[in-house]
């Protein structure tokens, strides 16, 4: 069983950074795609970036340029720099791995972290 678990959040004022941390504990594979999603009241969830097994990264237009995804696989570790933050950026932050085994595909998710941008 694969846990993932979130770290990082909290308040903090406009224009100032955050760190996001999820580590992964368990069995996953080398091949995984790693993701940060994060969801604000009354809004749907959204893909904030992404990254492949050998670092290629996606981000959502409002990131770009502000937020950084990496990952640290020995550590079993993805990262989310987040500067410049703005109130819109206010929200509950998930990471996501997606993974596959063959024809068998798994979608693991972190219970989530809040970030708040507020003066």
């Amino acid at each position: 069983q694969v846990q993932l678990v979130e770290s990082g959040g909290g308040l903090v004022q406009p224009g100032g950074s955050l760190r996001l941390s999820c580590v992964a504990s368990g069995r996953i594979s080398s091949q995984n795609v790693a993701a940060w999603y994060r969801q604000a009241p009354g809004k749907q969830r959204e893909l904030v970036a992404n990254i492949g097994s050998s670092g290629s990264t996606n981000y959502a237009d409002s990131v770009k340029g502000r937020f950084t995804i990496s990952r640290d696989n020995a550590k079993n570790t993805v990262y989310l720099q987040m500067n410049s933050l703005k109130p819109e950026d206010t929200a509950v932050y998930s990471c996501n791995i997606f993974d596959w085994y063959g024809s068998i595909s798994y979608d693991y998710w972190g219970q989530g972290t809040q970030v708040t941008v507020s003066s």
